[in-house]
């Protein structure tokens, strides 16, 4: 594209000035950090940047993750032309220029043109309509980028030409590695202002910062230019220091550690125990620390179905909705989702009863031979089975009063054995009541 002086003047002014966490955006596949699931040598779209043959990518994940970051390491290795706009910002009409621009430079110079579109989940039905064309004839090369989830926010036919890789949180390590980076390097970083970044703190702002590179970048450049040198002549970025530039405090709260298990053990417990007060204020701390709403969401299912089982049937609904809810929104606001789903798991009645259940089947499985399925219970529909005696004398429940009949189901050797016994609490209640009623009917 045409650049005059003060466009060049611009771009220069704000690579000095831009903040840390843009001027230490990787500019090659090596300077990557994370995400090897995707870019780790001989995956796919590694291979596709480096062989310059890429088709279409929707860039899928939460902040800080490195989307943008991919999208300019393309620019800087592909033969194509780069062209970047905003959803939140951009109209038709600066689409139209884009493919105008993208349609010359392949008439005249045969060169492609790639488009990056951040945050493209805020183009209406209309406006990802009018890219298709263009798509599709190889006009342009798309490169999509969102927060949201593309199946969901995305047109179809842009999906189904598109391939969808989804970026994951950096881990801590990840993030520890970039603030290590930035700290060290003189060219982009902030190296030049003699700065120690003590260990905890490193610790801290990577854990603090969920997986978000950006965030643990931006509280790092605050704290170095917002703190006195010490006698030493070096700035000394110290946990209170790293506390304050996230506006965080440190929670004792190692993910790797027996901490980790101290505090999803006693939410789950808190939950088990029948403590709304408590559950919650677990559930706080978990997510304060940065633990993965994913992980927190399968405790709480776990919980619904163990401890409340049918007790409240519904306890494991609301916590199977509670978890796609909280995946698909993500946080912050999915913290009001998995508190909504822990309080009422831990507000049901509660009963084992269906866990025992599976358990003692599990070990009847494995200790003793297996039986036979009676002979009326088996398929009936293939040929010969008529033959075997299969299906004979099955008795169909709904032909009988309440669709209930008394029938052996488990192979004679276990015959009158009980694996499940309801208990009296909750919906269980109902259901023993239910069962009794049926037995004493068909005595009759």
């Amino acid at each position: 594209m045409e650049m005059d002086l003060f466009d060049y003047m611009r771009k220069n002014t704000m690579k000095d000035e831009a903040p840390l966490a843009s001027r230490m955006r990787p500019r090659t596949l090596d300077e990557v950090v994370g995400q090897e699931h995707i870019i780790g040598k001989g995956c796919l779209l590694y291979r596709a940047i480096k062989a310059d043959q890429l088709g279409s990518l929707i860039f899928y994940g939460p902040p800080g993750t490195g989307k943008t970051t991919l999208a300019k390491v393309i620019a800087h290795t592909t033969k194509s032309e780069f062209e970047q706009i905003n959803a939140t910002t951009a109209g038709k009409k600066d689409m139209e220029a884009v493919i105008t621009r993208a349609k010359d430079r392949l008439g005249m110079y045969q060169k492609k043109t790639i488009l990056f579109i951040d945050e493209i989940h805020r183009f209406n039905k209309g406006q990802q309509d009018y890219l298709l064309p263009f798509v599709e004839d190889g006009t342009v090369t798309l490169i999509g980028a969102t927060t949201e989830n593309p199946y969901f926010e995305v047109n179809s036919a842009l999906i189904s030409r598109s391939r969808v890789f989804e970026l994951k949180p950096l881990s801590r390590e990840n993030v520890e590695t970039l603030l290590r980076r930035a700290v060290s390097d003189r060219e982009r970083g902030m190296a030049s202002y003699n700065p120690i970044l003590d260990d905890d703190a490193a610790s801290f702002l990577a854990d603090a910062a969920g997986g978000d590179a950006r965030a643990a970048l931006n509280a790092l450049e605050l704290g170095i230019l917002t703190t006195d040198p010490s006698p030493d002549g070096k700035i000394h970025i110290t946990l209170p220091v790293a506390e304050q530039c996230i506006q965080k405090r440190a929670v004792r709260y190692d993910k790797d550690g027996d901490n980790h298990y101290d505090t999803i053990s006693a939410f789950i417990k808190s939950m088990r125990g029948s403590d709304p007060d408590a559950a919650v204020y677990y559930l706080a701390r978990m997510l304060y620390a940065g633990e993965d709403i994913k992980f927190i969401a399968r405790r709480i299912m776990i919980c619904a179905a163990e401890d409340v089982g049918l007790a409240d049937p519904q306890a494991l609904v609301v916590a199977t909705s509670a978890s796609l809810a909280a995946e698909r929104i993500g946080l912050p606001e999915s913290n009001l989702i998995l508190a909504e789903a822990a309080a009422y798991v831990a507000c049901a009645p509660k009963s084992n009863a269906s866990a025992n259940a599976i358990w003692s089947a599990e070990s009847s499985v494995k200790s003793t031979p297996a039986g036979d399925i009676p002979p009326y219970l088996r398929d009936a529909h293939y040929k010969a089975a008529g033959k075997l005696g299969h299906g004979t004398g099955y008795l169909y429940a709904h032909d009988f009063p309440h669709h209930y009949v008394r029938q052996q189901y488990l192979p004679d050797n276990l015959a009158g054995t009980h694996f499940y016994t309801p208990s009296d609490n909750g919906y269980e209640k109902t259901i023993r009541e239910w069962l009794d009623f049926l037995h004493r009917e068909a005595e009759k």
